[in-house]
């Protein structure tokens, strides 16, 4: 996973957070065998999206493409939360991944 620090402040205050992210979240349940890296990033941008978690879906989506996922699947996911989360989850979702898609484009 991508960028394990960005809330390093975090985890040093509460040191019992950090080692369940790390031995439970990352270590177990990011590599249970039942979804790909690629399939699990899709999921977790989903919920975080309907959840509008958008600082933390910034981080995922960028997770995700180095999982695999493509700019166009993440544009996929953006229309369908919307559809299915509401359309100001699908605004915000294309908002996260607005660093990417432009990438891409310019």
């Amino acid at each position: 996973m991508a960028d394990r620090n960005s809330n390093a402040g975090i985890y040093e205050a509460v040191p019992q957070f950090g080692r369940l992210r790390d031995e439970v979240l990352y270590n177990d349940v990011w590599k249970q065998p039942e979804l790909s890296p690629r399939d699990r990033s899709l999921v977790t941008c989903a919920v975080l999206a309907a959840l509008g978690k958008n600082e933390e879906l910034r981080h995922h989506m960028g997770v995700a493409v180095e999982n695999g996922v493509t700019a166009d699947e993440l544009r996929g996911l953006v229309v369908q939360v919307a559809f299915y989360g509401g359309w100001p989850c699908g605004v915000n979702a294309a908002k996260a991944g607005m660093p990417i898609f432009e990438k891409e484009t310019g």
